[in-house]
């Protein structure tokens, strides 16, 4: 059948992406689903800053490649074999296809999915394929999913069914913003009712972790970011306190708040400074948990020692540690409950033809979470 994609054919051109287009809405071909598989046909996608980050070579990917990967949709056509889903069904896409056998996935660390994985960098499906095709030639997936297109085929273990009372718009933000943010609040960073935390990073993953810590009961929640209009967004959604992590005191601000430092503290902005300063506020004792997607060739430096005479614990969070089977459904509920109001997330609804100035409002800050509604 047809469809309507975002195609990316270059990575790392110029801005601003209004002017210049990197991305390019192109008419392609997607093949019937083959075996495990599901053709779906797009309702809502997020712009993300992992996108962003293929868009302008932070994150390489093999090129041309239809981009995008946080959505929800509905089923429209299951392949040979598939009997977990059905036309119609309402579902969340998911960028790490678990294959449910490799060691991590046996483990219970679907996150960490090897053959997941080894298709993401490949540009395929999970099942080594691609279904995607223009003028004829075969076109990379993005992370098993290319979610800015009017259909995709996907594996269906990258998608999680979801009831059908659940506002589809609302819950593609559940398969990225959601699962990473929250999940590296309350999975990765195991935040405990009463303790302190900060968010290092407030873009629509950092809110997302922000809005898990308050529904953690955290009694002291700092959210750090060096836009202002972000800081007072985050203490609109609950935030005691929010400081610039830029100032030239703002270490000894958040130590002073705490009475030495969080208990808990989460970078999600993808910058090695911002790492640095989430480990420099995190109290003798206490966790350090980064799930933000810094360019590869950037490193972190930290005093070695500071790990052993502090028992400070650092750890990454990959789709925040997230079993996504069993989490996309328990945040669609705390959603549901008024518990985690994603929708204040939302800066901007675009159409899929407006998709390059929503890229440059993501670049320059100016949006939190943009919702393409197909």
């Amino acid at each position: 059948m047809k469809a309507r994609t975002a195609l990316l054919r270059t990575m790392g051109g110029p801005r601003p992406y209004q002017v210049t287009a990197p991305l390019e809405i192109v008419e392609v071909d997607l093949d019937d689903p083959a075996a495990g598989e599901l053709r779906v046909r797009m309702v809502a996608a997020g712009l993300c800053h992992s996108d962003l980050s293929v868009i302008n070579g932070d994150r390489p990917r093999d090129m041309p490649v239809a981009l995008g990967h946080e959505a929800s949709g509905v089923v429209e056509e299951v392949g040979p074999g598939v009997t977990r889903f059905s036309p119609g069904d309402h579902v969340v896409l998911v960028f790490v296809p678990s294959c449910g056998h490799c060691v991590p996935c046996a483990s219970g660390r679907p996150a960490l999915c090897e053959p997941g994985a080894a298709a993401a960098a490949k540009g395929t499906l999970l099942s080594g394929g691609r279904r995607i095709r223009y003028k004829g030639q075969p076109i990379n997936h993005h992370i098993g999913v290319s979610a800015f297109s009017t259909h995709a085929v996907v594996s269906e273990n990258s998608c999680i069914k979801i009831d059908k009372s659940i506002p589809l718009e609302r819950a593609a933000l559940l398969g990225c913003a959601v699962l990473t943010g929250v999940g590296a609040v309350l999975n990765s960073g195991d935040l405990k009712m009463g303790q302190s935390c900060a968010i290092v990073g407030l873009g629509g993953v950092g809110l997302a972790g922000l809005l898990g810590a308050v529904a953690a009961g955290a009694e002291t929640i700092i959210a750090a970011d060096p836009a202002a209009h972000k800081r007072a967004l985050a203490l609109e959604l609950g935030a005691t306190h929010a400081i610039d992590p830029t100032a030239e005191n703002a270490i000894a601000e958040v130590k002073a708040l705490t009475n030495g430092g969080v208990d808990l503290a989460v970078e999600l902005a993808g910058a090695a400074p911002a790492l640095k300063f989430a480990y420099d506020i995190t109290r003798r004792g206490g966790t350090t948990v980064t799930g933000g997607l810094p360019n590869p060739k950037a490193e972190l430096t930290i005093p070695a020692v500071s790990l052993t005479v502090s028992e400070q614990t650092l750890k990454g969070s990959y789709v925040g540690s997230c079993v996504p089977v069993r989490d996309i459904p328990r945040f669609a509920a705390m959603m549901q409950a008024g518990k985690l109001p994603i929708e204040k997330l939302v800066t901007h609804t675009i159409s899929l033809d407006e998709i390059n100035e929503g890229f440059e409002r993501l670049a320059t800050g100016e949006a939190i979470r943009q919702i393409i509604r197909f």
